[in-house]
């Protein structure tokens, strides 16, 4: 069994890369660099594994271990986020000192870190003397969805492996079961390349988002703009967003009760960071939603039902884009553009959204 064969079938040109390196002898570092979804962990994953079962005396049941998430492999260390960032203190304690560290089993101790874009200033920094100094046996694995949040420094060290976005066959292959073939097809369109957004929108709570949109999106070409139809986003995201705190929670007092101890400040940071993440995924797809029902209205409008991401809601596009104009959808793409860059610079969300909805009627609404 090779497990980085397997895993990287959508990603070939990594697949040779991370292959040849396991044949001529892994690299102490590598930068996993790619849009989001487009498979970084799942190969990251069985990238360690053939690491680790490469000298062990028994690689399949190494690789089997590795494999699984979480991993009980004693010399694999996988640091995910908690809340929005890294915490300093899991990188210094779980990578920075746990690295020197001989192996439990083999001679390959490996560290992945999840999210690297998401490590701040002072983390990266500590890891720079891992960097350039490493130990034989330590090999490091940074997955960055994002080039410019990691610094030059640190991805200087490394081995980059550049990632492409997912194709919709092969997100459709991915989804394959997870739902009907046209719900899948829409799902993988509308996911523009993102697996992992593909797979939300196949879910019961991605489906709720759709339709939250999509409702939303009704009360503007109808010129209903009453009921305040963009807060059933917003309180959507917002109940989002408290479910992934509690659940953070969950977890933090579950290792306090292994011994692992968390301050009620560090507690409370970690939920609110959490929280605010996932409200932000949300009204993010929510938005990225909105702009690609108005760009069906304008396609829809224009004849070109072929290039529709929204293909299992045709009949419903057909109806609206009868008082649309292709032109006025087209706006109203750029429209919601703007509302979403206008989100990073950290405006009130509700009255983005507000404003949103009111400049949309002006385009949209007969």
């Amino acid at each position: 069994m090779n497990a980085l064969a397997d895993a990287s079938g959508n990603q070939p040109r990594v697949g040779v890369a991370l292959g040849a390196a396991i044949t001529e002898g892994p690299s102490h570092a590598y930068l996993l660099r790619g849009p989001s979804g487009s498979g970084k962990s799942r190969i990251a994953r069985a990238f360690a594994a053939e690491i680790l079962a490469s000298d062990s005396s028994d690689p399949e049941e190494t690789r089997r271990r590795a494999l699984q998430d979480p991993s009980p492999h004693p010399d694999l260390v996988w640091l995910r986020p908690k809340g929005m960032s890294h915490a300093v203190a899991d990188v210094r304690e779980q990578l920075i000192k746990a690295a020197p560290l001989t192996p439990f089993e083999g001679a390959h101790r490996v560290f992945v870190v999840e999210a690297a874009d998401v490590l701040n200033e002072e983390s990266q920094n500590a890891m720079l003397k891992t960097l350039e100094e490493p130990p034989p046996h330590a090999h490091l694995i940074l997955l960055s969805s994002d080039a410019e949040s990691v610094l030059p420094t640190v991805a200087s060290r490394c081995q980059v492996i550049e990632f492409d976005a997912l194709g919709e066959a092969a997100i459709e292959a991915e989804l394959d079961g997870r739902a009907d073939p046209v719900t899948v097809k829409a799902a993988a369109r509308l996911a523009r390349g993102d697996l992992g957004r593909a797979r939300i929108l196949v879910s019961d709570r991605g489906k709720k988002i759709r339709d939250t949109v999509e409702s939303m999106m009704a009360s503007v070409i109808e010129g209903d703009l009453g009921d305040s139809p963009w807060m059933a986003v917003l309180n959507l995201a917002k109940d989002s967003g408290q479910q992934a705190g509690e659940r953070v929670s969950a977890v933090l007092e579950g290792e306090s009760e292994e011994g692992i101890k968390h301050t009620k400040t560090e507690v409370e940071e970690a939920v609110r960071r959490e929280a605010r993440r996932v409200r932000t995924s949300v009204l993010d797809l929510a938005l990225s939603l909105a702009a690609s029902w108005a760009r069906d209205l304008a396609a829809t409008s224009a004849g070109a039902e072929e290039v529709v991401f929204n293909v299992d809601r045709l009949e419903v596009l057909r109806e609206q884009s009868r008082d649309v104009s292709m032109a006025a959808a087209r706006k109203a793409v750029g429209v919601v553009a703007d509302t979403r860059q206008r989100f990073q610079l950290n405006v009130s969300e509700e009255l983005a959204m507000e404003a949103l909805c009111f400049r949309l009627e002006k385009l949209l609404s007969p």
